[in-house]
């Protein structure tokens, strides 16, 4: 019989350690020769990116330690592997370049020099270039302010050398994709201020017969339409998601003539192109095509002009951008409500649904009782649109609260802010909900999964349109009785940190927020300021005004500006090697508050970047997260760590 308790209180078989080890899912994924390929962060390694092969009944590793199979192109980093041949070509995260792992011995060689410039070099988007080569992007720093950056397409020599450079079409590029036949290589190209949700050019050379590249033309795209993925299709013709209509959806697109909609439908089968290299459609043959609509499996038919969703894909409701074409199936990367990412195999002539490798930590679980099934839900919004959201409630078999009792929730903003929230398991998430603490994921205006009208409600509006989206959900929730409204607090990381700050310095709903890797002072974190990235260095032209004309705007918005207005007490948390939410905003924050009386606390953590993958870091930021929540909102957190909170 359960035991009477008070929310916040329960003693749960979830441990951070369940969750740590549970931290970073499978990516990178493809299919070479028949096997299917991944890249597997393993965070008992220090965060390192290993690449696993599955044959037969077996997984392998096919890049032991210490290689590292990541980069830092725009900092999200891009496709970091590629094998050709006999060798696996993958970039190595501790100096950026590019080396061969000869498959038959073993052996690793760079085929990348040594950066000759003292701001690095960095590579990504491996693809098959003509016989011997690589091609890719390359970033190189060109001045000691991190936006200092330039970018081209370079051919490597799988044997070593100097690259060889093929054009450099705009700021920002996708590796060429090289036709069938040779003839014509194409790529994706941007500029500042866009971001490549916001505008993107589809653009095609002929490749000479010595490998150059000749002059490049626009195929598709422009100042007002994205394009996120291309393939080739034939010797002429093009496959790519591009969205003039408000929706991501499936094209074909010849080298004379003009775009042809393979399927019209008001759903997103592409996303927002963070990294580089990512892959939300794979052609099938026979006019048939494997998309993602708004992170579900489904079928283009061209000839019927549908998407219909995989049924015996139902229970996954999110798959990453990194689908192959697998047999007589679908190769990919999904989690559902019930199951944490992992790699699995559709065979779309049977409908067998097979798991190539196990979930990470859900599977060590005592019984699935003690996970939350999020809850889909709309709610509505000030200004009556619709707010998507997916409610975690607390949920463990041993407990129940006391009659009449609410329960705390959390409040879980994500990032981007052009991201969203997927409805699937997520051990983070159970780490409280098993505690008797809930939380709701909100996809606020501007996510991503709702077509371009839905995410371009947060343009210059970054601040107020996603503070309040949050409240109304917060006070939905509180409304219904499913939450309790003196206990709840906002959480979110790099652009959903910078919500939970604004939210807690510019309305009283909630009680306490937790504010990792954030943005704080927005002027500072644009190009002008110096203190981001150059990826995301104009971001802010969209998400809040051009400068100077919208310069009261970005003082009036930033979150450091307005330490004192505090709703309560805050915990921060922040990699020391953040170069895209850098450690210089936490500090001031953190600087302005002391002596103020507000209670809050500060975490720093050494070697971690944006986002944490260390092992040892996500566990004491997880227990100091949850022994902040038991002294801010009043509940006792047994047999977890008490962190300090400073006045």
């Amino acid at each position: 019989m359960p035991r009477i308790a008070p929310y916040g209180t329960w003693s749960s078989p979830i441990t951070a350690e369940d969750v740590a080890a549970a931290g970073g899912s499978p990516q990178w994924l493809d299919v070479v020769d028949g096997d299917v390929w991944w890249a597997q962060p393993r965070p008992d390694e220090g965060g390192r990116i290993a690449l696993l092969r599955a044959r037969a009944d077996t997984v392998e590793e096919m890049l032991p330690a210490p290689w590292n199979a990541r980069n830092r192109v725009h900092e999200y980093g891009g496709r970091p592997w590629l094998v050709t041949g006999d060798a696996l070509v993958f970039t190595h995260w501790d100096d950026q370049r590019v080396y061969r792992r000869d498959l038959g011995s073993g052996t690793v060689e760079p085929i990348t020099p040594e950066p000759a410039t003292p701001h690095g070099v960095r590579y990504a988007d491996l693809r098959p270039g003509r016989t011997g080569e690589v091609w890719a992007v390359r970033e190189a720093g060109t001045g000691p302010r991190r936006a200092d950056v330039t970018r081209d397409l370079v051919s490597l020599s799988s044997t070593g050398g100097e690259p060889r450079v093929l054009a450099a079409s705009n700021h920002f590029l996708t590796a060429p994709q090289l036709s069938p036949g040779g003839r014509h290589a194409a790529w994706l190209g941007w500029d500042h201020p866009a971001m490549p949700w916001d505008g993107t050019s589809l653009c095609v050379a002929e490749v000479a017969p010595d490998g150059t590249f000749g002059p490049h033309r626009v195929l598709a795209g422009g100042p007002d339409v994205a394009v996120c993925q291309l393939e080739w299709e034939s010797a002429d013709t093009l496959l790519a998601l591009l969205d003039p209509d408000g929706w991501w959806n499936l094209h074909r697109i010849p080298l004379e003539g003009e775009p042809t909609n393979l399927a019209p439908v008001e759903a997103e089968l592409g996303g927002a192109l963070w990294r580089i290299g990512s892959r939300w459609f794979t052609p099938l043959g026979g006019g048939r095509h494997a998309v993602l609509d708004s992170g579900r499996l489904a079928v283009l038919d061209e000839h019927s002009r549908t998407v219909r969703e995989v049924p015996a894909a139902v229970e996954l409701t999110a798959w990453s951008a990194a689908l192959a074409a697998h047999g007589t199936g679908v190769a990919g990367i999904a989690a559902g409500p019930r199951q944490e990412a992992s790699v699995v195999h559709v065979d779309l002539a049977t409908g067998a649904l097979t798991e190539l490798t196990p979930a990470t930590g859900a599977d060590r679980l005592p019984r699935p009782a003690y996970l939350p099934v999020p809850e889909e839900r709309v709610f509505t919004a000030a200004d009556g649109a619709p707010i998507p959201a997916y409610v975690y409630p607390p949920a463990n078999p041993d407990h129940s609260a006391p009659d009449g009792e609410r329960p705390p929730f959390l409040v879980h903003v994500h990032g981007g802010p052009t991201g969203r929230n997927h409805p699937v398991l997520d051990l983070d998430f159970a780490y409280f909900t098993s505690r008797g603490i809930g939380v709701v994921a909100v996809n606020y205006g501007g996510s991503t999964g709702y077509g371009r009208r839905f995410r371009e409600r947060l343009r210059g509006q970054w601040g107020v349109v996603d503070v309040r989206d949050c409240v109304a959900v917060a006070e939905a929730l509180v409304a219904e009785g499913v939450a309790d409204g003196d206990r709840l607090a906002v959480r979110g990381g790099s652009a959903g940190g910078f919500t939970s700050a604004a939210s807690m310095t510019t309305v009283r709903t909630y009680r306490a927020g937790t504010v990792k890797f954030p943005i704080l002072d927005l002027h500072a974190w644009t190009a002008d300021g110096g203190e981001t990235h150059d990826f995301e260095s104009h971001y802010l032209d969209g998400l809040v005004g051009p400068l100077p004309e919208a310069a009261r705007r970005y003082r009036d918005r930033s979150p450091l500006h307005h330490a004192a207005d505090l709703a309560g007490p805050v915990l921060f948390l922040q990699g020391l090697e953040d170069e895209i939410c850098p450690p210089e905003q936490a500090d001031r924050f953190v600087d302005a508050l002391k002596g103020s009386g507000v209670p809050h606390a500060y975490l720093t953590f050494p070697g971690e970047q944006h986002g944490f993958r260390k092992a040892e870091t996500i566990v004491a930021a997880l227990t100091a997260e949850l022994s902040f929540y038991g002294q801010v909102l009043g509940f006792d957190t047994p047999g977890v760590p008490r962190i300090e909170l400073r006045r």
